[in-house]
């Protein structure tokens, strides 16, 4: 069977996406260099204009496929949420550029909102309120504020600052992960 190749421009926009990740998640959109993702990217700063409208338009289209690729290798699961936060956690861990890009995000835009991202976490949040309504998750915190802080519960190792890291770095991996699960089943009430 003939494997599938995509079109050039195809080709090019993901190889621009993989150096901007690596570009984006060290320097942040203030500190990336155009040129330099150019480069690793074998290509020019005219390629990055023509498919992403420019540096803002590329780590924005970046940070849409980076959290839609999260999603999609874990979808959400209002039944187990506790268990789904796990998931998450270990999405983060495999994925550690996917919370650095959104820290950049928060600290160099917080003023601007992705409007894919924005549409993906209405999405979510709405589906948290069908299964409170459902009486699946219990009612006791609004919706988006259910959903935010599971996910930041799930993502707590990976955004722990360099002067608390230290008084945790004994924890193992697989205990991590179980606190992130025990911490949000006893948010629900279990």
């Amino acid at each position: 069977m003939a494997r599938f190749t995509p079109p050039a421009a195809d080709a090019m926009r993901a190889t621009l996406l993989a150096a901007a990740r690596d570009e984006f998640t060290a320097h942040g959109l203030a500190g990336a260099r155009v040129e330099r993702l150019a480069a690793a990217a074998g290509s020019n700063k005219a390629q990055v204009f023509h498919y992403f409208g420019g540096k803002d338009g590329l780590f924005d289209a970046l940070l849409v496929h980076e959290v839609t690729s999260v999603l999609t290798a874990v979808p959400l699961d209002t039944a187990d949420l506790a268990g789904w936060a796990g998931r998450l956690h270990d999405v983060t861990v495999e994925r550690p550029w996917v919370q650095r890009l959104a820290t950049w995000h928060r600290l160099e835009r917080p003023e601007v909102p992705v409007e894919t991202l924005a549409e993906q976490h209405a999405d979510v949040v709405a589906e948290v309120e069908r299964a409170q309504r459902a009486d699946v998750l219990p009612r006791r915190f609004r919706p988006a504020v259910l959903f935010g802080l599971v996910v930041h519960t799930a993502v707590f190792w990976s955004a722990l600052p360099p002067e608390a890291a230290g008084s945790v770095a004994a924890v193992t991996a697989p205990r991590r992960r179980q606190v992130v699960v025990d911490a949000v089943g006893a948010l629900l009430g279990r």
